[in-house]
């Protein structure tokens, strides 16, 4: 039996570990001239594939529990302007790398990539790819989708494009939550999109929910969890809502007095997990669940499971490629970001530069504790074996500290310090944030009251 009330006490500020080093280190010394010596450096590695993320940034209202980096507009001329300034990026993008290397992975998301019309998302995938020509035959092609944006006009154009999986955003299906959250879709109305998604051929559906928002309790969430199994996604992304009101000014609509408390969200989770696996999906890392027949929980079985920005995906490790406003590309040895600002995004291309905002080149010690810290997000176990083999280091030489601050959560029984590794039972997993902050090196140096970033439970 979890005690919630001890576990509540890790309910601390920390990252969700989508980068190390989080977002928060990048810089704008970090400028296009380095992420062209950068592209450079990585384009010498001739057989590393490349993933393509285009950030379609527009909503037409505001979804107060969303932390995505949105523009809220009715206008079309706006979306058609969008589209000229990435067919801008990609010929700049087509002149700075290579791009005959083979994609691996192409997603599309915001925003709401499916308020685009059929037609403007079919002019974006023709750019995308008349620009990067080498998709593998079995690349992984997804796209999200906000129900309420979504048509078979477009699924035709998606399935045309290569798409093979979509993710749809359902959130919860009680109705006082999305009145609270500002957004509201039906049961019918999820079971008309998939009915579309399923008639395409799309066998790899996977449904967003999330946990902590206001007036959800374990009863409501338990209902909102049978009424999504009941149309059969063959994934799920379970994610705990992040309250950071400081970022995002829309959250301050939600009232913090309707959260529930972290006892309450660790029931939920605690029940969400039991609940998924006893009707036949698997615990992926720390937020996922997919059928034992689903690529991604036979990519965890292999150990080629990799976190990003999008969250989990199955094709190990490949060169990310952000496209479109604030999107966010990963090489072997940096992180970039492009403006958030439209304007600023639009004079950077105008005067013929790719639109860095700002990023990070990684030094020896950012890679190590990178592997570290993904290995133990994704697959929940480490081998030091692996990380000695592959940095020619002694692990608990150079882990001395790390090691030593982890013993709290073996001695809560939430994982196991081996002569070999460190392994991460269930009950750790719902902590696993919690467990990689003592790898953050960047973390250890900002005192806890200062640290920005959502609560961990």
């Amino acid at each position: 039996m979890i005690d919630f009330k001890k576990f509540s006490s890790y309910s601390k500020a920390g990252p969700r570990y989508t980068s190390y080093p989080t977002a928060v280190e990048f810089h704008c010394n970090f400028n296009e001239k380095s992420f062209q010596e950068a592209l450079k450096r990585n384009d010498e590695q001739k057989h590393l594939p490349l993933s393509v993320y285009v950030h379609l940034p527009f909503c037409k209202s505001a979804c107060y529990f969303c932390a995505c980096n949105v523009i809220y507009t009715n206008s079309e001329d706006k979306k058609e302007r969008y589209l000229k300034y990435l067919k801008k990026e990609l010929e700049l993008l087509k002149n700075a790398m290579d791009t005959k290397r083979e994609v691996v992975q192409l997603h599309f998301g915001g925003g709401t990539p499916t308020y685009f019309s059929a037609k403007q998302l079919d002019e974006i995938i023709g750019m995308i790819k008349e620009t990067f020509v080498n998709f593998s035959n079995n690349a992984e092609v997804s796209c999200e989708i906000d129900p309420r944006h979504f048509n078979k006009e477009q699924m035709q154009v998606l399935k045309h494009g290569g798409f093979n999986r979509v993710s749809f955003g359902v959130q919860d299906f009680d109705e006082r939550v999305q009145k609270a959250i500002n957004r509201f879709q039906s049961m019918e109305l999820m079971q008309e999109v998939v009915s579309i998604a399923r008639d395409y051929g799309i066998d790899s559906i996977n449904f967003d929910l999330i946990y902590g928002l206001p007036f959800q309790n374990l009863q409501s969430f338990k209902e909102t969890l049978q009424k999504s199994l009941s149309l059969s996604p063959d994934r799920f992304a379970i994610f705990n809502y992040a309250h950071v009101p400081w970022i995002k000014k829309t959250m301050g609509n939600i009232d913090e007095k309707t959260l529930p408390t972290p006892e309450e969200k660790l029931e939920i989770l605690k029940f969400t997990i039991e609940f998924l696996e006893s009707n036949g999906y698997k615990m992926i890392g720390m937020d996922h669940f997919a059928k034992e027949n689903d690529e991604l929980y036979l990519a965890s079985q292999k150990g080629e499971l990799r976190r990003n920005f999008q969250g989990y995906t199955t094709k190990g490790f490949s060169q990310t490629i952000g496209i479109g406003l604030t999107s966010i590309g990963e090489g072997l040895d940096y992180y970039v970001q492009n403006f958030k600002e439209i304007k600023k995004y639009e004079e950077a291309l105008d005067r013929g530069f790719l639109p860095i905002e700002r990023g990070i080149d990684l030094s020896f010690d950012d890679i190590l504790r990178k592997e570290v810290i993904m290995q133990l997000m994704n697959n929940l176990r480490l081998e030091y074996k692996i990380i000695e083999t592959k940095f020619s280091i002694v692990f608990k030489e150079y882990f001395a500290k790390e090691l030593e601050a982890i013993k709290v959560f073996e001695q809560d029984l939430l994982l196991e310090l081996r002569e070999d590794g460190i392994f991460v039972n269930e009950t750790g997993g719902m902590l696993i944030r919690n467990i990689a902050m003592c790898f953050d090196a960047y973390l250890q140096k900002i005192p806890v009251e200062q640290r920005r970033f959502s609560k961990t439970v």
